[in-house]
C-alpha cells in the first residue's frame, strides 16, 4: 500500500512539472511603446475609479502568472529612444539610439528573433498601430543606421518576406530621390504581397493570398498616414489594433503545423505620453490589452503550445499618479471625450468654419461638450480665467504658434485644457520625452518561467527564442 501510494505521488509530482523539451510553438510578443510603470498603473486605477472605488481593476495581461520588470538603457544614452530599445527587444543586442538592427558601430547587423523564427520554419507578423516602417516594427526586419530612412526601411521589410505586416501605412512609399522607381506597394505586389485596406477588405483576400500586407484605408491614410486613430477618437470604419491582432493570428494559421511568431506594438501609447495626455493614453494602453485578449484566446485554445510575453521599449514622460495632495481623481479623465490632438482638429474646424472669427462662447460650448468644463468637471478661477487668456492670446483672427509635441502639432487652448483637466485629475508629467524608468514584463504559456527574476530588455528575445527552440 506504502509503495502504491508513494509511486502515485511520484506520478503526480512528474506530471505537475514541464515536460523535457517541451517548447513554445505558438509565440506572441507584445510591446506597449512608451507604457511605463505608472502607464499600467494608471490605466488599472483609472478603470477602479470609474467603478467607484478606490484601488485598481486589472487589465488581462496584468494578471498573468509571471510578472517582473526589465531596464531599458541603450549602448550609448541612459536614456533610449525607440530604435536602440526596439533593436534590443528584437536582436538582443544594445544600439546607439536612432539606430536599427545595427550594433553601435552601426555598420554590423544583427538579426532580430523574428529572422530565427523564420529560418527555423515558423510563420512570422509583424504588426502596430502605428506605420509599418516605425522604429519597434522596423527594429525585427530592417539594418539601416537612422531610424528615419523610411523608404530603406521599407524596402528593407519588403524584402525580409515575412508572412504577414500590418500598420496605417508605409510613411514613404516613393523614393525621395528616385520618383521613376516603383513605389513601396507595387514592389509589395512584385515580391508576392497581397495588400488589403481594412479589415473588411482583409477578409476578402486572406484566403487567396501567400503573403499579406494589410494597411488601413485610403481615405483615413489621406488623414494621417503615420498611424491608425487614437482608440478614443475612433470612428465605425476605423481599422483597430484588434482588427489587426486578429488578422494576423487568423492569417498565421493558415498552416498550424510551422507555428508562428508574432509582435504586436502599441504604438500609440507613446505618442499621446509625449503629449502628455493621460486619458489618451489610459485609453490606448485598454486598447492593447483588447489586443492581447485575442491572442489569449488563442492560447486557451494551444495552452501547451503559446507563449505570450508582454513588455514594452521604454518608459515615455514621467507621467506621475499623485501631485501633492495624497490623492487621486481620475474619474474626472471620464469626461475627456476626445484626444488633445483631435480636440486640434475641432478647433481648427471652428476656424474654418467661420472665417477664423471664433467667439469665446463657441470655444465653451466645445470645451464643455469635449472635456466637461463648467458640467461635470467644475473649474476654479485661475483655471477658467487661464483658458479665457489663451483663447484671446490664440483666436479672435490671430493666427498663435503650436503646442508642438514628438508626433503633434496641437492649438495652444487644446494643450491647455489637457494640461488643466490632468491637474483636475491629479495625473503630472515630467516631460515630453522618453525616460529610464523600468518597464514592465508579463508572460503566460510555455516558457513563462524564463522571465521570472528582473531582466534587460536585451535579454527578453534570447529567452523567447530558448523558450521557442530557436538557435541563437
Amino acid at each position: 500500500m506504502k509503495k502504491t501510494l508513494f509511486f502515485l505521488f511520484a506520478l503526480l509530482c512528474w506530471a505537475s512539472l514541464p515536460l523535457k523539451g517541451q517548447q513554445a510553438k505558438y509565440v506572441f510578443y507584445f510591446i506597449g511603446d512608451g507604457m511605463g510603470v505608472n502607464q499600467l498603473n494608471g490605466t488599472e486605477a483609472y478603470r477602479a475609479e470609474l467603478e467607484g472605488r478606490i484601488g485598481i481593476a486589472p487589465l488581462l495581461f496584468s494578471r498573468f502568472p509571471v510578472a517582473t520588470f526589465a531596464t531599458t538603457y541603450s549602448a550609448t544614452n541612459g536614456v533610449t529612444d525607440s530604435a536602440a530599445s526596439g533593436t534590443a527587444l528584437a536582436t538582443g543586442e544594445k544600439t546607439k539610439n536612432g539606430t536599427l538592427g545595427m550594433l553601435k558601430d552601426r555598420e554590423t547587423k544583427v538579426n532580430s528573433v523574428a529572422v530565427r523564427a523564420q529560418e527555423a520554419g515558423a510563420r512570422v507578423g509583424i504588426a502596430t498601430s502605428v506605420s509599418v516602417d516605425h522604429a519597434t516594427p522596423a527594429a525585427f526586419y530592417a539594418h539601416v543606421p537612422n531610424r528615419n530612412d523610411y523608404y530603406g526601411v521599407g524596402k528593407q521589410m519588403i524584402e525580409t518576406g515575412f508572412d504577414f505586416y500590418a500598420g496605417s501605412d508605409f510613411q514613404r512609399p516613393q523614393h525621395p530621390a528616385h520618383a521613376a522607381e516603383a513605389n513601396l506597394y507595387e514592389q509589395s505586389e512584385k515580391n508576392g504581397y497581397t495588400i488589403a485596406r481594412g479589415y473588411k477588405e482583409y477578409r476578402k483576400k486572406a484566403a487567396k493570398a501567400e503573403k499579406m500586407i494589410l494597411l488601413q484605408s485610403e481615405k483615413a491614410s489621406r488623414k494621417d498616414r503615420s498611424s491608425i486613430s487614437y482608440a478614443i477618437d475612433r470612428e465605425k470604419d476605423d481599422l483597430t489594433l484588434t482588427d489587426i491582432t486578429r488578422a494576423a493570428v487568423n492569417f498565421l494559421s493558415k498552416d498550424l503545423s510551422k507555428g508562428f511568431f508574432l509582435m504586436v506594438e502599441g504604438g500609440k501609447i507613446d505618442w499621446a505620453c509625449h503629449a502628455n495626455d493621460a486619458a489618451t493614453v489610459f485609453h490606448e494602453v485598454m486598447d492593447m490589452d483588447n489586443a492581447i485578449r485575442v491572442a489569449y484566446e488563442f492560447y486557451e485554445q494551444h495552452p501547451d503550445e503559446t507563449l505570450i510575453v508582454v513588455t514594452a521599449d521604454h518608459e515615455t514622460g514621467g507621467i506621475v499618479l499623485g501631485t501633492g495632495d495624497y490623492a487621486l481623481n481620475l474619474q474626472a479623465l471620464k469626461h475627456q471625450k476626445v484626444s488633445v490632438n483631435k480636440f486640434s482638429t475641432l478647433l481648427n474646424d471652428l476656424r474654418a468654419g467661420t472665417s477664423n472669427k471664433v467667439t469665446w462662447e463657441m470655444v465653451q460650448k466645445a470645451l464643455t461638450e469635449n472635456f466637461g468644463f463648467w458640467d461635470a468637471v467644475k473649474l476654479n478661477k485661475r483655471q477658467e480665467e487661464r483658458l479665457k487668456k489663451t483663447y484671446e492670446a490664440t483666436f479672435a483672427g490671430k493666427d498663435a504658434a503650436k503646442d508642438v509635441s514628438e508626433y503633434q502639432r496641437d492649438e495652444r487652448l487644446a494643450a491647455v485644457a489637457k494640461e488643466i483637466i490632468n491637474e483636475i485629475a491629479m495625473v503630472g508629467w515630467v516631460s515630453g520625452g522618453h525616460s529610464n524608468g523600468y518597464v514592465p514584463v508579463f508572460a503566460v504559456g510555455v516558457g513563462a518561467d524564463k522571465f521570472h527574476a528582473r531582466t534587460d530588455n536585451a535579454e527578453i528575445p534570447k529567452k523567447i527564442a530558448e523558450a521557442a527552440g530557436w538557435e541563437w
